[in-house]
């Protein structure tokens, strides 16, 4: 009944080249030579005819061949690895191989029935069965793939590797059970904190669920005289989770009994709106999945910002992916659905040359994946998900610290269009507007349900430790959501067949019917007619699953045989699974039986209120420590090979920007392809008008001053818009919190100064926040490679994204020197601000301040830059961000390809240091080129605004930098600054 073909290439193999040389860089020097072959398990009933028909669509026969139940195998080789996934994850190449045999044999696959895929690594060299385990090691993820490893005598001895089906068998009942809450308060910290029992003694996993969440529990079930079932206490964990209702920005805090995010976060939007008049272009925030800005009058433009932090750090290919088609379906789930037109990033790592070992358990059986897995893990995940989608990925940053080695923050991003309103098919209707109605059918389309993503929510809501559920962890497939979601925005949408619609996150679909039931009131599904992928799942599973690709609809009975015909001829699965009500109450059903009935009131509001209480902490503060002497070219070359300011070409030139073909302002800037701080596109090719994209973000600043880190992330990601040539009246941000040990109360009292920045800037520079996302628990709790326990937490770290709008995208300004003689200026204020800086960290520093935002003098500036921009005054503009002046001077002499001669000496403020003038990184400034023919305009629109003329642009390879005496203390070729620049990720 089943088979296995395999497919290998007849040509050069690229992908083994690429592969070889990496391993050998990764240090496996005796790996002389490799082979690859790919796998396909065929377990369905199927001739050997047909099958060999349905092989040949596998391979292409101008450069590959293939074999059935053969192996194609190299004459001679070492080793041989076979590398697939385990039973339950998800397999988008066996399900993309399985769709295409049934198309072209006409066949439909049982209950049951799959492919499953693999691949086959044959290693040469003067290896042994060691270095071989080790090189498979290197290759796969125990958490998600399994492993076999065979010498040359042992395959040959076999005939192959032999056929491997990763069935899921469930042995489990498929029924719902009670849960006993009257239990001792050790017993019900032990249940929130572990899950519901098994029957062998095992647990589910975490529920995230305190001793007094559980208490109230247990007490609304005591009125009602019966014990919960397991779906009723897993949904209520799912629905409580901090994950989902965000418990430390809701709840009271000291004396702000509405909660730091009504007061600092909405507060700041409301009151910008409100100064803002008539002139308020915000349409829709802090209610949708997304938030949103009015574009033209005619459409709107989305934005929500992600992080997927928690599954990145156990599967970083698979965290990331699902990140970021998740955060594409919180587009999709905007209004009645918004196209996804571009997406963003942000990654947070330990170095990846950080070789420090970390396990989940004491007995070192839970290995933690190496920095560099993690680093190359997610930036493959969000490629896949980002480009196979076909959704540009025009702007993101990287950032590095040995706190994120056991836990990297991943922020994905999307950007949607979405017209204000539909003219036909809808009834006139706004589409940023949705309500499901009572008796609307609950509809679920898209992917199927299965374990995976079981406690995703619950999981991202508690540290990181052996625990930690591997079913939490998914694999988004772009592909499958990509058809749903053309169909969707395409066609249902324009043709009216819906209400209202959502993605299925978090929670699953407890947490998707469960919020949309709140739009009529009430729903009854039955969780029978939800389609999954395999037999034998329980209740709850079906109900918390986070499997992908599905999104939640509300669609009126007349318009379903419409709806569903048009998603089948698209290629999408859509099912009916219950209906919505205006009941007041949520209510599940499996197999004829009530497994929860919950009053929608108690469902969203039950939980307790916690009263959080923070504390400042100790004071203290440490002088910069400079070094006794600096050697200013030496210095220069070693900052720009840091990770934090070295070139991440590697990752702009994998992540297409120029789908959709809207790229106006790229990722890579000027002849010399430096990154940019913002790009810039058109959301309408029929139009001019441009949507900015920028983000700002200093983790480090937090260990010397919360609010001057979050004040200095508002400044950076508005400045960075500003200086690409962004209305500054129409800039919307996005706060995504991400912090550590939550209950202390100094962390508390860090997120309260940080939220108190996030208030205080967003209203100085009148640029509202309209949605943002927080992520409380970045903790790791493990050991290290001698046993011992460690606790592993991120340093306090705030993303600010920024959304702007530009009314002629060719007024756009890119950060590249343009013409030889152009002058140099600086435009704001430096200051001795080199604490937590990127120098600092070079010399080994602990010392100095943070720097600190003038927001009044920074509009002013900004204001007048905006200006000189439209009036075309500006060649070249760069914020100086992370480096300083110094590593800004660099970037703009690199993407230009020109030389550049500058002083210190005319930089505004008390005599600095040039370590100082060179390296602080005070925020608020700008680097500018300007023709001499406009210098006269521009230093009229900059009087009384601080600003230095610095030097001028030259026809030479040489960077050269005099101090405030005369001295020149940096003199170096641009090829040198080149080869520094580029060189930390040359491997990648």
């Amino acid at each position: 009944m089943a088979a296995r073909i395999e497919v290998k290439t007849k040509i050069k193999d690229t992908r083994a080249a690429a592969l070889l040389a990496r391993l050998r860089n990764l240090g496996f020097r005796k790996l002389t030579g490799l082979d690859m072959a790919d796998v396909y398990a065929v377990d369905a009933r199927i001739s050997p005819a047909r099958l060999r028909s349905a092989a040949a669509l596998l391979a292409n026969p101008l450069t590959e061949t293939f074999a059935i139940n053969a192996p194609l195998a190299p004459a001679r080789f070492a080793f041989a690895a076979e590398i697939g996934f385990l039973p339950g994850v998800t397999d988008n190449v066996g399900a993309t191989a399985r769709e295409t045999i049934a198309d072209f044999l006409r066949k439909k696959f049982r209950v049951g029935e799959a492919v499953y895929t693999a691949q086959i690594f044959y290693f040469s060299g003067r290896l042994d069965a060691a270095e071989a385990e080790r090189l498979a090691a290197a290759l796969y993820n125990p958490l998600i793939q399994h492993a076999r490893v065979k010498s040359l005598a042992q395959f040959k001895r076999d005939g192959g590797m032999g056929l491997s089906l990763p069935k899921v068998r469930l042995a489990g009942r498929a029924r719902a059970d009670e849960v006993n809450l009257w239990l001792v308060d050790e017993e019900l910290v032990e249940l929130g904190a572990r899950g519901i029992p098994n029957p062998d003694g095992s647990r589910r996993g975490p529920m995230a669920l305190d001793l007094e969440s559980l208490q109230t529990i247990r007490s609304y079930f005591h009125k009602l005289r019966r014990n919960p079932t397991d779906v009723e206490l897993e949904t209520l964990a799912q629905t409580w989770s901090e994950h989902c209702k965000h418990t430390i920005f809701a709840d009271p805090m000291d004396d702000i009994n509405e909660g730091i995010f009504r007061r600092y976060i909405r507060g700041a939007t409301e009151k910008v709106r409100q100064a803002k008049g008539k002139n308020d272009f915000c349409v829709s925030v802090f209610k949708d999945n997304s938030g949103a800005i009015d574009f033209d009058g005619e459409y709107l433009l989305t934005h929500k910002v992600e992080t997927h932090n928690s599954p990145s750090a156990l599967d970083p290919f698979g965290g990331a992916i699902t990140g970021i088609v998740g955060v594409n379906r919180d587009t999709l789930g905007f209004g009645l659905g918004a196209k996804p037109v571009a997406n963003t990033y942000g990654f947070c790592f330990a170095d990846p040359a950080d070789k420090t070992e970390l396990y989940r358990d004491k007995e070192k059986s839970q290995p933690m994946l190496s920095a560099r897995r993690i680093l190359e893990g997610v930036v493959a995940g969000v490629n896949s998900g980002g480009n196979q989608s076909g959704i540009p990925t025009p702007q993101g940053f990287v950032c590095f610290d040995p706190r994120f080695r056991s836990k990297p923050l991943v922020f994905v991003g999307t950007v949607g269009l979405i017209p204000r309103r539909q003219a036909k098919g809808g009834e006139g209707r706004f589409l940023h507007e949705k309500k499901a109605r009572v008796g609307d059918y609950i509809v679920m389309a898209g992917g199927r349900v299965g374990l995976d993503g079981i406690h995703g929510a619950t999981f991202s809501s508690v540290a990181l430790d052996k625990g930690s559920p591997a079913t939490a962890v998914q694999i988004g497939d772009p592909i499958t959501q990509k058809k749903m979601s053309d169909v969707l925005i395409k066609e249902a949408r324009a043709a009216g067949l819906y209400t209202s619609i959502t993605d299925n996150g978090a929670g699953g679909l407890s947490s998707s019917v469960g919020e949309m039931a709140k739009e009529s009131n009430g729903c009854e599904v039955d969780l029978a007619k939800v389609p999954v992928k395999y037999p034998g799942l329980a209740p709850w599973q079906i109900w918390i699953s986070e499997s992908q690709e599905r999104m939640t609809l509300s669609v009126p009975p007349a318009k379903w045989s419409e709806f569903e015909k048009l998603l089948r001829r698209r290629g999408v699965e859509a099912t009916r699974i219950g209906r919505f009500t205006a009941s007041g109450r949520c209510v599940v059903k499996y197999r004829q039986r009530t497994v929860l009935d919950l009053p929608l009131d108690f469902l969203h509001e039950g939980r307790p209120i916690k009263f959080l209480r923070s504390a400042a902490p100790a004071g203290g503060h440490l002088e910069f420590a400079y070094p006794a002497k600096t050697d200013f070219n030496q210095a220069t070359l070693a900052l720009l090979a840091r990770p934090n300011l070295a070139s991440f070409e590697f990752i702009s030139r994998q992540y297409d920007h120029e789908v959709q073909a809207g790229s106006v302002v790229k990722p890579l800037q000027g002849r010399g392809r430096v990154n940019g701080d913002a790009a810039i596109f058109r959301p309408r090719l029929d139009s001019p008008r441009g949507a900015v994209l920028s983000q700002g973000i200093y983790p480090w600043y937090s260990d010397l001053d919360a609010y001057a880190m979050a004040a200095a992330a508002i400044d950076t990601a508005f400045r960075n818009a500003i200086v690409s040539g962004a209305d500054p009246e129409k800039i919307a941000l996005l706060d995504n919190f991400c912090w550590s040990n939550s209950r202390d109360p100094r962390r508390l009292h860090e997120l309260k100064r940080a939220a108190q920045a996030c208030f205080d800037l967003a209203v100085a520079y009148g640029a509202p926040f309209i949605s943002g996302k927080d992520s409380m628990w970045n903790d790791f709790k493990g050991f290290d490679s001698k046993g011992d326990a460690v606790k592993i937490s991120v340093p306090p770290t705030l993303l600010i994204s920024a959304l702007g709008l530009i009314p002629d995208v060719r007024r756009a300004v890119t950060l590249d020197l343009k013409m030889p003689g152009d002058y140099v200026y600086l435009l704001g204020e430096t200051k001795e601000e080199m604490g937590a800086s990127e120098y600092a960290a070079l010399v080994g520093s602990a010392g100095g301040s943070a720097p600190k935002v003038s927001a009044g003098k920074n509009m002013a500036l900004y204001r007048a830059l905006a200006a000189a921009i439209t009036e075309g005054v500006i060649a070249s503009a760069l914020s100086v961000n992370r480096g300083g002046l110094g590593v800004a001077l660099v970037r703009a002499a690199l993407a230009g390809e020109l030389g550049v001669t500058v002083s210190l000496k005319g930089i505004t403020g008390r005599r600095l240091r040039p370590e100082a003038a060179l390296w602080s990184e005070s925020q608020g400034r700008v680097l500018v080129s300007v023709s001499p023919k406009k210098a006269a305009r521009f230093e009229k629109l900059f009087a009384g605004i601080p600003h230095a003329r610095l030097g001028k642009v030259e026809a030479s390879d040489i960077l050269r930098v005099g101090d405030a005496g005369g001295a020149t203390v940096v003199k170096l070729p641009l090829a040198a600054l080149a080869r520094a620049y580029r060189s930390t990720f040359k491997g990648f």
